[in-house]
């Protein structure tokens, strides 16, 4: 029998996950992983972490395996909380439900696992791992969209590695939402009808300026609002000599200043917002509600435009860096010089869209078919070939 550690995390998906791979013959053994204490910042009781280890370990005793809690709430301090902070501070929106599976559960909790003597670790999560073979018939894993079009959660892993898929199965993968829940009422399970966690990972539902305010101090400023008639949206565009100057020219955000628009209110400070953010701007007077077109932390200004399609909150073409740049699937990263047409979000429950990979000598460009509204330095951009996710990169 193959031994393997299941993430309980008190909701029904890990719940039926673990039942299955009972089922399935596998040594089963719970493991709740306690990330978080400060109840201070999270709304209601939206997420406390006590009533879902206890919700966990009722499973485990209806399915009769073993169960403990595993306290991880300093390497999620350090790995994923700071991480939040040091991005908003410097204006970037931060994705830590990607970087919490990369870091603590296919990382930190992984090891305990295995240390445990497990052969695999598995999650509730809505996708689906796959084998194939490389160019020189060696084993590759793929991480392919869950069956589940609603739920499907690849784009949370898009920054796992082969090593971490090698060791990872999810059972759910091929079952829809409502399938997961009638396996659980059938099973009688405590958690059969309890609503889906939302928030940060963890953490649950935050007030996220009491949260930033930790560590980050209120501070006011202005908010602008831009206009549609902005010269920077119908500036001439030049005559590119290649390719390569075209996207660097697309890539590159609007840059504003106060004299671009009109002040219309005040903020506490411009790290708490992000990109695209329509609420708790607080300005009225609007026939349509004004959106944030971009930050700027420096000079602690806020710049807004009216109305979803307002032209500041769209682009076409991002840039990944080097350094930032993530393949799952090794085996088909480009070369310098190589293109790729893909299927892209940059943001989970966004539709795929059609887009061109570029790779460059600094890093790859992303172009796609349609301008995207709200492209947001820091958010992860994640590329698919049909229902595989091949890889993702930080946006520059």
């Amino acid at each position: 029998m193959k031994r393997v550690v299941v993430g309980l995390s008190g909701g029904v998906d890990s719940s039926v996950a673990a039942y299955l791979l009972q089922q399935q013959g596998y040594e089963v053994i719970g493991l709740f992983m306690k990330n978080w204490h400060d109840d201070s910042v999270t709304i209601s009781n939206e997420c406390p972490w006590l009533e879902d280890s206890n919700d966990a370990m009722l499973v485990a005793e209806k399915l009769g395996i073993p169960f403990q809690v595993v306290d991880l709430s300093k390497e999620y301090q350090d790995r994923i909380v700071d991480y939040m902070f040091k991005e908003y501070e410097l204006g970037r929106t931060p994705n830590p439900d990607v970087l919490c599976n990369r870091e603590i559960k296919f990382d930190v909790f992984m090891k305990i696992a295995l240390s445990l003597g497990a052969d695999y670790v598995a999650t509730g999560h809505y996708c689906r791992r796959g084998i194939t073979q490389d160019t020189n018939g060696n084993e590759v894993y793929q991480l392919k969209a869950g069956v589940d079009n609603n739920k499907d959660q690849s784009y949370f892993l898009c920054q796992l590695s082969q090593e971490q898929l090698s060791k990872a199965l999810f059972p759910i993968g091929e079952l829809t939402k409502p399938e997961v829940r009638e396996i659980a009422k059938e099973l009688d399970l405590v958690t059969a009808d309890k609503k889906d966690s939302q928030g940060l990972c963890f953490i649950g539902k935050v007030r996220l300026p009491e949260f930033l305010q930790q560590k980050l101090q209120p501070k006011e400023g202005v908010i602008v609002q831009v206009p549609n008639t902005f010269d920077g949206y119908t500036r001439k565009i030049p005559v590119f000599e290649n390719k390569l100057e075209e996207l660097a020219f697309h890539s590159q955000k609007y840059t504003y200043s106060v004299a671009n628009g009109k002040i219309v209110g005040k903020h506490q400070g411009a790290h708490y917002f992000t990109k695209g953010q329509r609420k708790g701007l607080a300005v009225g007077g609007t026939q349509e509600p004004l959106f944030v077109i971009e930050t700027d932390v420096n000079e602690n200004v806020i710049y807004a435009g009216e109305g979803k399609n307002h032209p500041g909150l769209y682009r076409k073409v991002l840039f990944v860096s080097n350094e930032e740049l993530h393949w799952i699937r090794e085996d088909l990263a480009l070369e310098i010089g190589d293109s790729m047409e893909v299927l892209a979000r940059i943001r989970y429950r966004q539709p795929l869209e059609k887009a061109t990979l570029y790779q460059v000598p600094n890093g790859m460009y992303v172009e796609f078919e349609n301008p995207q509204s709200a492209i947001q330095e820091g958010q992860f951009v994640a590329w698919h070939l049909e229902d595989e996710l091949l890889g993702s990169g930080v946006i520059a």
